[in-house]
């Protein structure tokens, strides 16, 4: 058998434009390994690496370029000499510094492996049987549009929402909080908030303390990530529980990991596998919160749904889970076709219905690996 990898660029287009403290977002692009034996190529191993614009540790220039190259060298490896041990061959070969490269490569890998059946982890999840919890998202935007989406959401179903907080003025933020509350208690509806790093460090308490009124689950990143000692300061004084997301990403050796949970010590972390090296480098981040008594949960990081689909899967091994971040495969007009579908706040996965591909296929994009 020769095993061979190839990518293929895919832009993937919003239903709506996403607002967030960082921009409002209308396409995001996704690079998608395959693998594929030359001799037989019906089974194909899909991967998504889907590094996200200033966020990412991997959003560089050269990103591409370094993503063909190592296409060209598994391509060259004997994979028989590492009897196709995923872990062993993603440090032989890929750079702690793509975390989205190792993601792709961990999964496509592990879905060639399953024989194409895009299964990276065997679950009562993939056999239709469990479905997981997931939180209704409220992108920003204008008062009267999240306001909207929160209808929407509660009318699908939903029994926990997060609002993405920090575009807009924090007065409106709030009355939106209270329009929640005075309809629904704490006990019917879990809300989370997320600042992605808005608020300055001389302020954040007394917004915290204000959000707190509210009977919030949590909030995440309420100032920006490379601020420890502030942050940990809020973490031990603030009423309302905190939760790391930027903060995790670019920590890739387990003392590192190690030595920012227990200096900080959050409430929770949030773990998002393409930013933060895959599944392995996320199994270590739960150890260790495991360790420190820090909750956790999974979300995605807007990747189509061949990165959902492994994000979902390698969740569905976990039980008693609180609700998860997975709900983003609606996103996009061209996304890809799958077994996972939303009803009344859970992430479902469908065995019999099938992936639909043909958007690649019809795709003008090709390979970059032999040009």
């Amino acid at each position: 058998m020769s095993l061979r990898a190839d990518y293929l660029k895919y832009t993937l287009h919003f239903r709506f434009e996403a607002g967030t403290s960082r921009g409002t977002l209308t396409e995001k692009t996704s690079y998608l390994i395959r693998l594929f034996d030359d001799e037989d190529s019906s089974t194909i191993g899909y991967g998504e690496c889907g590094p996200l614009k200033g966020l990412s540790y991997d959003d560089r220039p050269d990103f591409e370029e370094q993503l063909r190259e190592y296409c060209r060298e598994f391509t060259s490896l004997d994979l028989q000499l590492f009897s196709w041990n995923v872990p062993i061959v993603l440090n032989q070969l890929i750079d702690p510094k793509f975390p989205s490269i190792l993601f792709g490569f961990e999964t496509a890998m592990l879905d060639f492996l399953s024989g194409g059946r895009h299964i990276v982890h065997e679950t009562e999840f993939t056999t239709g049987q469990r479905s997981l919890p997931i939180n209704g998202l409220i992108w920003m935007g204008s008062a009267a549009t999240m306001r909207q989406q929160i209808e929407e959401k509660i009318k699908a179903g939903f029994t926990t929402l997060k609002l993405k907080i920090g575009a807009i003025d924090f007065e409106q933020e709030c009355d939106l909080l209270a329009m929640i509350r005075d309809r629904f208690s704490p006990e019917q509806i879990t809300l989370r908030v997320d600042a992605n790093g808005a608020f300055r460090p001389n302020e954040a308490m007394a917004k915290l303390e204000r959000l707190a009124t509210y009977g919030l689950h949590s909030i995440e990143q309420p100032i920006r990530a490379g601020q420890p000692e502030q942050m940990a300061e809020l973490c031990r004084h603030s009423p309302l529980p905190i939760a790391l997301d930027e903060e995790l990403i670019g920590q890739m050796e387990y003392v590192h990991k190690y030595k920012l949970l227990k200096s900080i010590h959050p409430q929770y972390i949030i773990l998002k596998p393409t930013l933060l090296g895959g599944m392995r480098h996320c199994d270590e981040w739960i150890e260790l919160a495991g360790r420190l008594n820090i909750g956790w949960w999974i979300t995605s990081a807007l990747e189509s749904n061949i990165g959902l689909n492994a994000i979902a899967q390698y969740t569905a091994q976990f039980k008693n889970l609180m609700p998860q971040g997975l709900g983003t495969g609606q996103l996009y007009y061209n996304n890809f076709d799958s077994p996972l579908t939303i009803r009344e706040g859970y992430l479902h996965y469908h065995p019999g219905q099938p992936w639909d591909f043909s958007a690649l296929q019809k795709s003008s994009i090709r390979s970059s690996v032999d040009k």
